[in-house]
């Protein structure tokens, strides 16, 4: 594809915002937060083009509570009603704008947005949530009239992708190098998630299931066979060492492994961290384990992450911020704390991810080696639009693994009608499987086949029926 010159401009006319409940069939535990159930929000958009032409995007994303914001004199509903404002203040803002590029689009409102949610109580973390739903579907939107897949309108700079004040030291340079290199979707190794209350053998489970997928830490490894895990610790050492060793158990029958080490904001300092560290080398039941993590992300709070060098324990492993990831320059202060890479979350943009990824990219050519990086991460995806537009994101920039166990914790499409679950099958027959509790993801030696990501829009060309769903509140 050969993009407009300059990238089209487009108005967006009307948003439309909807959400629907689902039910875990296992709980989940990360940081201080055990979930059962959720809520998913839908946000579909329609834009017109300065040719006349209007047209539909739409995206998906899971309003998480005990994540943005992790206070813990709010509750679950506070968290999720905070989302949704989050997505109000944006579609709000979008509305009232007039004409922008993609990209245009999303700088330009960055401050505002910020600023208005900041008003509401809301950190910038937040902020993002509500952005980030309205660039996706914007950006699917425009994909769409243009008959083109996520990857090739990157290439070809439909975004209209340019240096820009809200982050002033990413250089034209930078932008054409990371665009010149997006690729296309193939496939892509899912990176399981163990969270603190997962069972790790059968004699953990107190609450089966029996719906005839897995449940332990041994079945997921039987029946996915995985080479990457993701590994949650709670911020007591003696406590994070025990279970560590527990799963070391588990996934030290496996021929190899890769692991990430997930403190989910744990740990008071980075001493702390450090000593976690230091107490799982001394371990000898860890050494594989230990040997296996390629970075540890974010195990401090967020209050002082950023506010204290991590150079100690990023001698002993890469780290990596996440929930401090929440202003545009986040990464660049990261890395002068000793921080060498950031989350990519669709949940927190799209436009950030490809900010980041230039910046990973310039600071490694600078120092003549691939030092800074990012990582795939985000758990709450559910199938369909939602983790799907995730996998394109982060296959576009040349990620080879993506944390992804939404599929683990949901039963496929579960909730949502089973016409809507067979036409993302048909249309995926690569992504899902069909099986007979429904399409679920198709996990086969722990990687992902996405080649059919490739089609007019963000990763789908099919849509949720927002006819199953209700209309969001503010």
């Amino acid at each position: 594809m050969t993009a407009p010159d300059p990238a089209p401009r487009f108005r967006i006319l009307e948003a439309r915002r909807f959400e629907w409940d689902f039910r875990l069939r296992l709980p989940f535990r990360f940081g201080v937060i055990t979930v059962r159930d959720g809520i998913q929000a839908v946000l579909r958009l329609r834009i017109a083009t300065e040719d006349g032409r209007e047209g539909w995007g739409v995206a998906a994303e899971t309003l998480a509570a005990k994540w943005f914001d992790k206070d813990p004199a709010l509750s679950d509903a506070d968290n999720q009603h905070q989302l949704r404002r989050s997505l109000a203040i944006a579609c709000d803002h979008s509305l009232a704008a007039g004409a922008g590029t993609a990209f245009g689009h999303f700088a330009e409102a960055y401050a505002a947005q910020n600023a208005a949610c900041a008003a509401a109580g809301l950190n910038p973390l937040i902020a993002s949530f509500g952005r980030a739903l309205v660039d996706r579907a914007a950006f699917d939107a425009l994909l769409k009239l243009h008959g083109v897949p996520f990857h090739e309108g990157l290439r070809a700079n439909l975004m209209g992708w340019a240096p820009h004040p809200c982050a002033p030291d990413v250089t034209a340079g930078a932008v054409a190098a990371v665009l010149s290199d997006i690729r296309a979707p193939s496939r892509i190794h899912a990176r399981h998630t163990v969270g603190l209350v997962d069972p790790i053998t059968a004699s953990d489970v107190t609450e089966p299931v029996a719906d005839g997928l897995p449940e332990t830490l041994e079945e997921v490894a039987a029946t996915h066979r995985h080479a990457w895990w993701k590994l949650k610790v709670q911020g007591d050492i003696r406590a994070d060492v025990d279970r560590l060793c527990r799963i070391a158990s588990v996934l030290d029958r496996l021929h190899g492994y890769h692991a990430s080490l997930d403190g989910n904001e744990q740990y008071e300092d980075a001493e702390g961290a450090l000593a976690l560290w230091q107490a799982m080398k001394a371990e000898p039941r860890l050494a594989r384990l230990c040997a296996s993590v390629a970075y540890i992300e974010q195990p401090v709070k967020r209050a002082s992450a950023l506010a204290t060098s991590m150079a100690a324990l990023g001698a002993e492993r890469p780290v990596i911020i996440d929930e401090s990831d929440a202003e545009l320059d986040a990464f660049v202060t990261a890395k002068s704390l000793g921080y060498e890479g950031v989350s990519s979350k669709a949940c927190k943009g799209i436009w950030r991810t490809l900010l980041n990824a230039a910046r990973a990219r310039a600071w490694n050519m600078a120092e003549g080696r691939q030092r800074y990086f990012l990582s795939a991460e985000d758990l709450t995806t559910l199938p369909g639009v939602c983790v799907q537009q995730d996998l394109a994101l982060v296959s576009a920039i040349g990620l080879t693994h993506v944390e992804r166990n939404g599929h683990h914790f949901i039963a496929g499409f579960d909730g949502r009608p089973k016409a809507e679950a067979v036409r993302f099958l048909e249309a995926h027959p690569d992504l899902y499987a069909d099986t007979p509790r429904g399409p679920r993801l198709r996990i086969r030696d722990g990687v992902l086949e996405i080649g059919s990501l490739a089609t007019p829009g963000l990763g789908a060309t099919e849509e949720p029926d927002v006819g199953a769903m209700r209309p969001m509140g503010v």
